[in-house]
């Protein structure tokens, strides 16, 4: 693997995971409702389910999907369903008061294993790996190498990726004055999320 190459893959990752998609805008808003500090778990849990969703996707799991449709479409209306639910919470979140949210049973920033699990059902993070696997996958006997420093690559650019829209919306929020500034801004977030459930079925 030549420097070119390492270059060319650096550029590609960054763009494609800095890029805005489901798991920025949830973490936008974890930024937004609950802080950085509280976001970290979600924010590793993204870099870790995407390497592991790579290593598998890697390993063949696309060509049992080619032989198997039913089971793409499956996990398509999985997707489609956890999104769903995640623009609730992402929407709820603005309704809870800025003092109660500590306590809110409902408004909980994601864990690091749910996270991580989303992962499998998020439709950006699936054509992230199968299109770089593609393209920055070589030939034997650099295939399996080549496959780990695309999963790599990937692992090491989700952190900072991630982290700059968690504080993007950090930041944001504390330009907004009201609770319903803070809702409209929320509510913003939660259409989008619903929006790219359409991206699943393309």
């Amino acid at each position: 693997m030549t420097l070119s190459y390492l270059l060319s893959l650096f550029m590609f990752t960054v763009v494609a995971t800095i890029t805005p998609g489901p798991n920025n805008l949830m973490v936008t808003a974890s930024g937004a409702n609950f802080g950085f500090r509280r976001t970290i778990p979600h924010i590793l849990g993204i870099a870790v389910g995407f390497s592991v969703l790579g290593l598998v996707i890697a390993s063949g799991l696309g060509a049992v999907f080619e032989r198997w449709p039913v089971m793409q479409r499956i996990l398509q209306v999985v997707g489609a369903t956890y999104l769903l639910f995640l623009a609730w919470k992402i929407w709820r979140a603005g309704r809870v008061q800025l003092s109660d949210v500590e306590v809110s049973e409902e408004a909980r920033p994601l864990t690091f294993w749910q996270a991580a699990a989303f992962q499998w059902v998020n439709p950006k993070a699936w054509t992230m790996a199968i299109t770089a696997l593609s393209a920055f996958a070589l030939a034997p006997p650099m295939h399996i190498w080549s496959a780990a420093a695309v999963i790599l690559m990937y692992f090491v650019v989700a952190f900072p990726c991630t982290s700059f829209w968690t504080l993007l919306g950090r930041e944001v929020v504390k330009w907004l004055h009201s609770d319903r500034a803070r809702q409209w801004f929320n509510s913003t977030l939660a259409a989008l999320t619903v929006a790219s459930v359409g991206l699943i079925f393309i």
